[in-house]
């Protein structure tokens, strides 16, 4: 059979539908997409899904292969690091990176989609359906039905093989859990907190009302709020609050009055800059924020599960869709190695990629923790000063967990989270039992190269106890 005359069906036009669509497109397959929403280059829509994100090296590893740089560089706004707001409305901030070279992005959701799907759709043999939903899918026969939100009718959509990219709720991975053809494991596990979208909007003459380079966040303990930057002059605001826990939480802040004391009491700084506060918090949506995990993301050859549907994770890492892009190309990585066989293909993918994917999600779950509470402790943000100065001054021998995770696109989320865990913990104990300082001359780089061998040496320590354990535990 021809390779290329193979005929894929993608569920989702989300991001990761739509670069994987491109991407498959690029290598010459015919490519059909179906997305249950309607076209948002046509209709605004953010639909409770957050309007920004942040992007990052694995995901621009993505689209550097399918040769989009400099078009989705004109949609990003680089963020050097956290603005931290204090509840006195007082500021600093914290680096993303010892090296001046190493920053996230902000980018519009909707922005970086559409021109994904322009992309697409471009080529002759990619074509994308809007409006049809995938009631299910048969995956012994590659066929899916989709019920057309416009005419109400249903067609049944028969293909090569079959990719769902429909995000946490995926109705591929629903048929997996209900067809009971293999064993399937699934877990969907959520945090006591949710969260609401807000909006900061643009000064008057269209400026950033505060600094625009870096995502601000306002931690307080139990919740927090973080504020990332649009095009437009205006930042997505973001609240995580538990729903029951705390004074203050969603199930009780049922009246502008309290909405309005929660906010003068803990964050009176950002409340000065959202007059549409109210309005805001009783229109948006409260979302829940869960993590999927699941196994195995294929059947056979013919179906596969990617980005969210196989591992939807909290958003804490700002690695949701650089992990979701990430697995586009680790899975056009193996289709170079087995081209023509997807069986092999799918199950050598999922095998790989699961262990990173896990990794984030936990990742993900730990920075929650540490984003809403430690970034305002004292010994965190010694720990940070000391990173930075060791970044910066020994920029090939060491880098932070966030900055493996981050902007170490070429190890994988698992060995980041492993060797970064190791890291933090040597640091954190150096600091407390007083082996290193940060009373110490940052300038001196002989003084920080005593600094960076402890830490290494101690990290190593770390790292061999852990694998010990391991196979003492096998």
């Amino acid at each position: 059979m021809e390779v290329k005359n193979q005929n894929i069906q993608i569920i989702g036009a989300g991001l990761c539908g739509s670069l994987l669509a491109l991407r498959l497109g690029q290598r010459g397959y015919n490519v059909t997409v179906f997305e249950m929403r309607t076209d948002l280059r046509k209709t605004d829509i953010s639909a409770g899904r957050s309007i920004n994100l942040a992007f990052s090296d694995r995901g621009n590893k993505a689209i550097k292969m399918v040769g989009l740089e400099d078009k989705v560089e004109k949609l990003c706004i680089p963020m050097n690091g956290r603005m931290i707001h204090d509840r006195e409305s007082n500021t600093f901030l914290s680096n993303y990176s010892g090296r001046e070279y190493e920053y996230i992005n902000s980018i519009s959701r909707g922005g970086l989609n559409a021109l994904l799907l322009d992309e697409a759709e471009a080529l002759d043999n990619v074509t994308i359906h809007f409006n049809k939903k995938c009631k299910s899918v048969d995956f012994e026969n590659s066929t899916a039905i989709y019920k057309d939100y416009l005419t109400k009718d249903e067609s049944k959509i028969t293909s090569d093989s079959i990719i769902a990219t429909d995000g946490a709720g995926s109705a591929l991975r629903k048929s997996y859990v209900t067809e009971r053809k293999f064993l399937f494991s699934y877990s969907q596990e959520y945090l006591t907190h949710g969260y609401k979208e807000l909006c900061i909007l643009p000064a008057e003459n269209g400026d950033y009302k505060t600094y625009k380079n870096a995502l601000h966040i306002w931690p307080r303990g139990d919740f927090m709020v973080i504020a990332l930057p649009n095009l437009d002059g205006s930042f997505t605001v973001t609240l995580f609050l538990s729903y029951e826990e705390g004074e203050y939480n969603f199930n009780n802040l049922t009246t502008p009055e309290i909405v309005t004391e929660f906010f003068q009491k803990e964050f009176p700084d950002a409340l000065e800059l959202m007059p549409n506060l109210v309005e805001d918090f009783f229109e948006n949506p409260t979302a829940p924020l869960g993590t999927v995990k699941c196994s195995p993301w294929n059947y056979k050859g013919n179906t596969l599960l990617m980005g969210d549907s196989a591992h939807a994770i909290v958003p804490f890492y700002g690695q949701g869709m650089n992990a979701s892009f990430e697995d586009v190309v680790e899975f056009d990585a193996f289709l170079d190695k087995n081209e023509g066989n997807w069986e092999d293909v799918f199950k050598a993918y999922s095998q790989s990629r699961k262990k990173d994917t896990d990794a984030i999600a936990d990742l993900a779950i730990d920075n929650f923790h540490e984003m809403k509470s430690h970034v305002g402790q004292a010994i965190f943000q010694e720990k940070r000063k000391i990173e930075m100065a060791l970044e910066k001054e020994f920029p090939n021998n060491y880098s932070s967990k966030y900055s493996l995770v981050t902007f170490n696109e070429n190890i994988g989320y698992r060995e980041a989270m492993l060797r970064g865990r190791a890291q933090d913990k040597a640091i954190l104990n150096m600091l407390s039992d007083g082996d290193i300082s940060t009373n110490i001359d940052f300038k001196d780089k002989a003084v920080l190269k005593i600094v960076l061998d402890k830490v290494i040496a101690e990290t190593n320590n770390i790292l061999e106890d852990d694998m010990v354990a391991k196979t003492m535990h096998h």
